[in-house]
């Protein structure tokens, strides 16, 4: 069984006190998404002294040099520069712009770390018919079971107004875990663990994801608690290739937990997974995640008190298309410590910042959990984790850019630092590839994403 559960933590890469409900907002509250607000509620102006700039729709057509779908993107400001960088030497004329995590960052990597800062792009954008969802979700969406799920939203942001009207964490906890991703993805990419010496060992997979609740056919009725379906099967290595991992990601998942099967191409069998959730660690890479360290941070919101703390101006990753460029070789983004600073991008943008705080009686290697969530997309950028006798353990980073050809903001690449191992691990490597993350490929029929389909697809 910890074979399987191995292989399954290592192929699951996309994917993962509030009150019981808040009162829906008034169509006048909802109005502002096409007036002051952008359509997923952020600020559409910039700030006073304009390093942050107004927003006005986003980047929606791909430079000329975009050769199409599953290609690797172009990177649409080829020349912008550097504005400033920061370093563990000037870092304190810059603390008010930097989170704890970097703070952290300089402090352990002093020589090397450096954050550098363009210019700020307000680059997200959706499709009309997603912001058309979310403002009629700003209207009829509400917290479930004690905040641990969401009724009457679908096919957009759950509550865009979090960061204006409620300010509530619990739903901008569930706007980041239900923010647009696009319809159907399939993708191949790399992941690894970086060790102190700056080796690694790569594991490739093909993974494809079907967002059950952005179906356009689809509606909250038909959503069945079903999330997302999430299918991987690996590449590389030898010793792993073959193997396979099915999920079914819920909404609810204390109501219905979230269903994972493997197989296993040496025993040409499929088994239903064990537990896969929480702090469950991640074997392959290491330990260095946990399952609901995935995509920054996933799953069921239980465990935590989440508190909104604010919102500030930080410098975060953005618009990072250099990391994926085909000419960005692994070798030269990988250092010892930390990726390669010189094909990182950061810019001064909003954020909302929570705060969760484990729950009396609860378990979990976190006992607290601060996200800073872009404003404009809902996604959650940046995420400092404290250990048990409360200090800075790690240090989660979604290097963010817009993929313009849907249009979408995600991640280029995610790493999750360990600063007392002072190893860390990446997901989504994929400059080296010979295709990146495709969003034209037809939609398949849910029957494609069942248990016993798995042997097939594994053994392809």
């Amino acid at each position: 069984m910890s074979k399987l559960r191995n292989t399954l933590i290592a192929l699951t890469g996309l994917a993962l006190v509030a009150p019981l409900a808040h009162a829906k907002v008034s169509a006048s509250e909802a109005a502002r998404l096409k007036t002051d607000l952008t359509p997923f509620g952020a600020v559409r102006a910039g700030n006073k002294d304009g390093s942050i700039p107004e927003w006005t729709g986003g980047l929606t057509t791909p430079p000329p040099e975009y050769k199409g779908p599953g290609e690797h993107h172009a990177n649409p400001f080829p020349k912008d520069e550097v504005l400033y960088t920061v370093t563990s030497q000037n870092m304190d004329k810059y603390a008010d712009l930097l989170t704890d995590g970097q703070k952290a960052l300089f402090a352990a990597y002093p020589e090397t770390y450096r954050v550098p800062v363009y210019k700020t792009r307000r680059t997200f954008a959706a499709p009309e018919w997603v912001y058309e969802n979310t403002a009629d979700n700003a209207k009829t969406a509400v917290l479930a079971n004690k905040g641990n799920g969401v009724k009457k939203a679908y096919g957009g942001v759950p509550f865009p107004l979090a960061g204006q009207a409620s300010k509530d964490g619990v739903e901008m906890y569930w706007n980041h875990v239900m923010r647009w991703r696009g319809v159907y993805i399939v993708r191949r990419a790399s992941e690894t663990a970086v060790q102190r010496n700056g080796e690694y060992n790569l594991v490739t997979s093909q993974q494809e994801a079907y967002f059950n609740f952005y179906n356009p056919k689809g509606s909250a009725k038909k959503l069945d608690n079903i999330l997302f379906y999430y299918l991987s099967f690996v590449k590389a290595p030898p010793r792993l290739a073959g193997g396979a991992v099915l999920v079914h990601e819920t909404v609810d998942q204390v109501k219905k937990p979230r269903k994972a099967w493997g197989y296993n191409a040496g025993q040409r069998r499929v088994r239903r997974a064990p537990t896969l959730a929480y702090d469950t660690p991640i074997a392959a890479m290491d330990g260095l995640r946990t399952a609901d360290d995935t995509d920054m941070i996933n799953g069921s919101p239980d465990r935590f008190d989440w508190k909104y703390v604010g919102t500030e101006e930080k410098l975060i990753p953005y618009n990072n298309y250099m990391i994926g460029e085909p000419s960005t070789k692994y070798s030269d983004l990988l250092w010892a410590g930390h990726i390669n600073p010189k094909f990182t991008r950061h810019e001064k943008h909003r954020v909302h910042v929570i705060e969760g705080t484990l729950k009396k009686g609860k378990r979990h290697i976190y006992t607290k959990r601060r996200l800073y969530i872009d404003e404009d997309s809902w996604s959650v950028a940046s995420v400092d984790q404290y250990d048990g006798r409360g200090e800075l353990w790690r240090v989660s980073m979604a290097y963010l850019k817009n993929y313009y050809e849907l249009p979408v903001t995600w991640t280029a690449l995610d790493v999750y630092h360990d600063l007392q191992a002072r190893r860390y691990a990446v997901q989504n490597l994929d400059s080296e590839e010979s295709s990146t993350t495709d969003f034209s490929q037809p939609i398949p029929k849910k029957r494609y994403f069942k248990p016993s389909s798995l042997r097939r697809r594994g053994t392809r």
